[in-house]
């Protein structure tokens, strides 16, 4: 991503059918996109309620297209977003498409104008070079203020159905997995705390009857993402 990562040619390829690209992956799972982005913002909702946190200003590392912007304001109730993504093309649709949200997209080149509360990435870091990864953490940390969180999901390469996904998406030709105690790891050298870590989406739609299992399940690592909530320690 820039100067953190990632490849900016492959993903403007990519721009104007990403969303095609993304549910061809999915079709396993019976869901769309959107499931999965609300979900996921959901689930990042209920753990910062309980730690009685109320974000009002977010980070979208790796926004790409833009298409986790609704859910921003709609689930987390966040007044300010940032997007940021090396992809120009892709943060051209971004800015088309949701204008009338309060949110700017960027590419990864600067630090922002002011820290967030809370930084947030999905499938990110799969696509960010292995040496590259260091600098992408410390950008994140970077624009962080002290005691913002960061919710950082990523695919999980224990699930055969997301392996399956990803071998059916294009864009994910060249992804290299990272496990949960690589990602733990690595947030911690960032300088984060690791606030809890959970397994999320278990059941595709045809048993979606038993998705009321999943909230105790979160702990059995074999849901199909997951994510690492974390804080950056006050000074």
């Amino acid at each position: 991503m820039d100067q953190e990562g990632g490849n900016n040619a492959e993903f403007d390829g990519y721009a104007g059918d990403y969303d095609a690209q993304l549910n061809k992956g999915l079709k396993f799972s019976g869901e769309s996109k959107d499931y999965f982005a609300e979900g996921r913002m959901q689930w990042v909702r209920k753990r910062l309620e309980v730690l009685g946190v109320q974000p009002k200003k977010a980070l979208d590392f790796g926004c790409g297209t833009g298409s986790a912007t609704p859910f921003f304001f709609n689930c987390l109730d966040i007044e300010r977003l940032w997007g940021v993504d090396p992809s120009s093309d892709s943060l051209e649709v971004a800015r088309k498409t949701w204008s009338k949200y309060k949110a700017d997209f960027t590419e990864v080149k600067e630090d922002l104008e002011q820290p967030v509360d809370l930084a947030f990435c999905n499938g990110v870091f799969h696509h960010i070079i292995p040496e590259e990864r260091e600098a992408a953490f410390a950008y994140i940390y970077r624009n962080v203020k002290e005691g913002g969180y960061f919710a950082f999901w990523e695919n999980n390469p224990m699930n055969p159905g997301t392996m399956y996904s990803m071998s059916q998406v294009a864009f994910d030709a060249d992804a290299i997995v990272l496990w949960p105690k690589e990602s733990k790891r690595r947030l911690r050298e960032a300088g984060f705390e690791v606030i809890a870590v959970d397994f999320v989406f278990y059941f595709p739609r045809f048993l979606k009857l038993f998705r009321w299992m999943e909230p105790m399940l979160c702990k059995v690592p074999l849901g199909g993402q997951y994510l690492v909530l974390c804080r950056k320690r006050r000074r």
